[in-house]
C-alpha cells in the first residue's frame, strides 16, 4: 500500500466509522406540489448517512418515483413523532407559512421551499416565532450553497471588490402553459415565484434595500406578468433584477455580476460555477486583470442545503441567515414584484 493510498484509506474509514458513531436525524416532508419538491426529497435520500425520512405528507398525491417505498403519513401524524428534528415544507406556495407555523409548534426545525408565504405579515410573524422558540427556519434559496456564490460572499465580506456599486442579475426561462397559469394565479406573477434566489444573494451582500422600484412589461394580454425588473436601491449603489419567463434562452443567460470600486465579480451561467473575476490589483493567487475561474459544483443543486442543516440541528453551528434576513428578502420580493408599495 503506497503512502497517498493509506492516507485516503485512512481518511475513508474515519468518516464511515464517525458516521456510524453518529445517529442519523429524522426528518419528514409535507408536501409534493412546490416545484422542488420531489428534488428536495431526492437530496434528503441521497444523504441517507446524515437523514433517516420517516415518511412523507402528501394531500397533493403524488405519483414521482422519488417517494417510493416511504411510509404515507397525516401531518399530525408526522408532528407527533417526538425525535423528528424537521421538516421539509414543499407545499402550495399559499400553504406554505401556516404549514410552517404547525411544524414549529410541534418544536421542528424547517426547510421551507421559497418564497414562504404570499403575506409579509404572516411570514414575519412565523420567522419571529421560529427565533422565539430557538428553531431554524432554512429558506430553500439554493444559491446561498453554490460554490460561486460562496466565494463571491467571502470576496465582498473581504473586500476583494472595494465598495460595491451595482448588482446585475437575471433570472428566467421560457415558461409551458403549465408554470404561466401557476404565476398567473400568483400576486407578484413570475418574479415573485423565481427571483427569490437572486433577491437572497442581493441581500446577503447589501442588506435591505432603501427603495425598490418595480416594472412589468408583460409579453402578451393573457394578464400573466410574466417579464419584470426591479431597482433596487441603496446608499451608494444600485441592483437590478431581471425576472423574464418568456426567455427561450433564460436558463444560460442567468447571471449574477458584482461589481465595486476595487473590481468586478461575474457569474455565468448562474449555477455554472463559472466566474470571471476582475480585480485592479492583485490579490492572493488572483492576479491584476481578468481571469477566469471554473469551480466544481455538485450535480445535486441542493445537498449543500441539507448538508448544512444537518449541522444547524445537531447544534455545531448557526444558520448564516437569521430572521432579520429573511424578512428582509420577502418584503424586498414583494416590493420587486409590484405587490407592495
Amino acid at each position: 500500500m503506497t503512502r497517498r493510498h493509506f492516507l485516503t484509506t485512512s481518511a475513508t474509514l474515519a468518516v464511515t466509522q464517525s458516521q456510524a458513531a453518529t445517529p442519523r436525524l429524522k426528518i419528514g416532508q409535507i408536501g409534493t406540489a412546490h416545484a422542488h419538491a420531489s428534488g428536495k426529497m431526492m437530496s434528503i435520500r441521497g444523504l441517507p448517512e446524515l437523514w433517516e425520512v420517516v415518511g412523507i405528507v402528501a394531500p397533493d398525491g403524488t405519483q414521482s418515483v422519488t417517494y417510493q417505498g416511504l411510509p404515507l403519513l397525516s401531518e399530525a401524524e408526522l408532528l407527533a413523532i417526538s425525535d423528528v428534528k424537521a421538516v421539509a415544507v414543499e407545499t402550495r406556495i399559499e400553504d406554505s407559512c401556516a404549514t410552517a407555523e404547525r411544524c414549529l409548534a410541534a418544536g421542528k426545525h424547517i426547510h421551507l421551499d421559497k418564497p414562504g408565504s404570499l403575506d409579509h405579515a404572516e411570514f414575519k410573524a412565523m420567522r419571529l416565532d421560529a427565533e422565539k422558540r430557538g428553531l431554524t427556519v432554512q429558506m430553500g434559496y439554493m444559491l446561498r450553497y453554490n460554490p460561486a456564490f460562496e466565494l463571491l460572499f467571502k470576496a465582498v465580506r473581504e473586500g476583494w471588490l472595494g465598495e460595491i456599486t451595482e448588482i446585475d442579475a437575471a433570472m428566467g426561462k421560457l415558461a409551458e402553459a403549465g408554470t404561466r397559469k401557476q404565476i398567473g394565479t400568483l400576486p407578484g406573477g413570475g418574479f415573485f415565484e423565481l427571483a427569490g434566489h437572486v433577491a437572497d444573494a442581493v441581500v446577503t451582500l447589501l442588506g435591505k434595500p432603501k427603495e425598490v422600484h418595480a416594472f412589468s412589461t408583460p409579453t402578451t394580454g393573457d394578464g400573466v406578468q410574466d417579464n419584470q425588473t426591479a431597482v433596487l436601491e441603496y446608499a451608494k449603489a444600485t441592483a437590478v433584477i431581471r425576472c423574464n419567463h418568456a426567455d427561450p434562452f433564460g436558463g444560460p443567460r442567468r447571471r449574477f455580476s458584482v461589481t465595486g470600486t476595487k473590481g468586478t465579480f461575474e457569474i455565468l451561467p448562474l449555477e455554472s460555477g463559472r466566474v470571471n473575476l476582475s480585480l485592479s490589483q492583485a490579490l492572493g493567487i488572483y492576479k491584476k486583470g481578468t481571469q477566469s475561474i471554473t469551480l466544481d459544483v455538485p450535480k445535486d443543486r441542493y445537498v449543500g442545503e441539507f448538508m448544512d442543516l444537518a449541522k444547524i440541528v445537531r447544534g455545531v453551528k448557526k444558520l448564516a441567515w437569521d430572521a432579520a434576513h429573511d424578512i428582509a428578502v420577502h418584503e424586498t420580493l414583494l416590493r420587486g414584484a409590484g405587490v407592495w408599495h
